[in-house]
Formats: C-alpha cells, sequence, structure tokens
C-alpha cells in the first residue's frame, strides 16, 4: 500500500490516541471539545437573551394599549356632558341665571 493509504488508516484506527506522543494530540482534543463547549454555551445565553427581549416588547406592547385606552376614557370622564350627567344624577341642575361679573376698581 502506498504511504498515504496507511496514513489515512491509521488516523481512522486511531493510531494518534494511542501512540507515544498522543499526550498533546489528547491534550489539543480536550481543548477544543472545551471551545465546543464554551461556544454552545454562548450561543444558548444569546438564545435566552434574545428570547427574553421579544417578550419584553410584547409587555411594553401591552402596556402602551392599556395606557392608551386608560387615558381615551379618562379623557371622556372630563368632558363637561359627561360631568352634567354624573352631576344630574345626584340631583344638581346648572344654573338658569348667568354668572354676573364683578367689577372691582380700588382708589389708590
Amino acid at each position: 500500500m502506498s504511504i498515504v493509504k496507511n496514513k489515512i488508516y491509521g488516523l481512522l484506527k486511531g493510531n494518534f490516541l494511542i501512540s507515544k506522543d498522543s499526550l498533546k494530540n489528547w491534550r489539543f482534543i480536550l481543548f477544543l471539545v472545551g471551545l465546543m463547549m464554551l461556544m454552545i454555551a454562548s450561543a444558548h445565553s444569546s438564545d435566552k437573551k434574545v428570547m427574553e427581549i421579544a417578550e419584553l416588547n410584547k409587555k411594553i406592547k401591552e402596556l402602551r394599549a392599556e395606557f392608551v385606552d386608560t387615558r381615551s376614557i379618562s379623557m371622556k370622564l372630563k368632558l363637561e356632558s359627561a360631568i352634567k350627567n354624573k352631576v344630574l344624577d345626584q340631583g344638581l341642575k346648572p344654573s338658569e341665571n348667568p354668572p354676573q361679573v364683578i367689577k372691582v376698581v380700588s382708589k389708590k
């Protein structure tokens, strides 16, 4: 067999893991595994944060809609006609005589 075939067979059999200088290979493999685990943990963390941001944006939209509804209801309650209707239920009526202006003249 050729040299290339022998190297391929050696790689497939795992000779690089059991040879005399395999300690440096094992260290490098463990280093790569550690980096992969760190990368996976980082990806999960970023996905979790993206999902949390999406949930908070959804809550913001709901709260903004609730605020707009509450503001429109309070504006309707402040109208003069709404106040007149509430006061009429309590027995108060608007005055039939218009208010009179009082002028005060002071002499110095």
